[in-house]
C-alpha cells in the first residue's frame, strides 16, 4: 500500500474533473480506461461521476476500502481493477474484476450477480476455500486464487466393498450339501474377523427347490 515518507497512510490529495480527465487512457482496442492507479486515494473521487461512460476503471494500489454509490451508474464499464486495495463493488455488465493483494477472507454474495464476468483475480488474499457465490458465475472461464491459503484437495477414502448378497433362508429349507457350505463359510468369516483379516468370498446360499 502507498504511504507517505513518514510512514503514515496518504489522505485524499484535492483531485477534480479535469485531473481525472487528463488521465483517461486509449487502450489498444479503442476503448477508454481511466486510469487512477497510484494516486493514494482513501475514498474514490466524486468527480469521476461525471465519467460513467467510460469501458474501464483502474483504481489498483490505492487505499479505497469501500465503493461509493454512484459507481453503479457506469453501465459501460468491463473491466474493473481494485487490486491491492481494501474492498470491492458490484457492477452488471463487468467482465473482469481484479481484487488481488487485497487480504481478503470472504466475498459478498452480491459477486454471484455479475452475470457477465469471465474472469475474476483473488490472488495473493487470505481466502481459505474457494467462494461458494462463484459457482453462480455461468459466464466465469477463469478465477486467479494463486497464493491463497486453501489447503489441497484430501484424497477421497476408498469406500469399502460390501460382501457379496446372500438368501436368508431357514436351515430346514436347505440341502445337506448347502447346510454344510453355510456352516464352513461361517466359520470361515468369524476366523478371518479375528484375525482382523479381509472377509474369504462365501457363497450364497439356495433354498432346494421341491420338486
Amino acid at each position: 500500500m502507498p504511504k507517505d515518507k513518514k510512514g503514515k497512510k496518504s489522505k485524499n490529495k484535492i483531485f477534480d474533473l479535469q485531473m481525472a480527465q487528463n488521465c483517461i487512457e486509449l487502450t489498444p482496442d479503442g476503448k477508454q480506461r481511466l486510469n487512477l492507479s497510484f494516486k493514494q486515494f482513501s475514498v474514490v473521487p466524486n468527480c469521476i461521476d461525471k465519467l460513467c461512460q467510460l469501458d474501464e476503471l483502474n483504481l489498483s494500489r490505492n487505499l479505497i476500502k469501500r465503493l461509493p454509490d454512484f459507481i453503479d451508474a457506469f453501465n459501460n464499464i468491463q473491466i474493473l481493477d481494485l487490486h491491492s486495495n481494501y474492498e470491492l463493488g458490484k457492477l452488471q455488465n463487468l467482465r473482469t474484476l481484479n481484487l488481488g493483494l487485497n487480504m481478503l477472507q470472504t466475498l459478498p454474495t452480491s459477486i454471484g450477480e455479475l452475470k457477465e464476468l469471465t474472469y475474476i483475480g483473488l490472488s495473493d488474499n487470505k481466502f481459505t476455500r474457494v467462494p461458494k457465490c462463484l459457482e453462480l458465475l455461468q459466464n466465469l472461464k477463469k478465477a486467479n486464487l494463486d497464493r491463497n491459503p486453501i489447503p489441497p484437495p484430501q484424497p477421497a477414502v476408498p469406500v469399502p466393498k460390501p460382501p457379496k448378497m446372500f438368501y436368508l433362508v431357514k436351515a430346514c429349507d436347505l440341502c445337506e450339501d448347502c447346510l454344510n457350505t453355510c456352516q464352513t463359510d461361517k466359520m470361515m468369516l468369524v476366523e478371518a474377523l479375528n484375525r482382523k483379516e479381509p472377509p474369504p468370498t462365501v457363497h450364497a446360499a439356495r433354498p432346494e427347490t421341491v420338486t
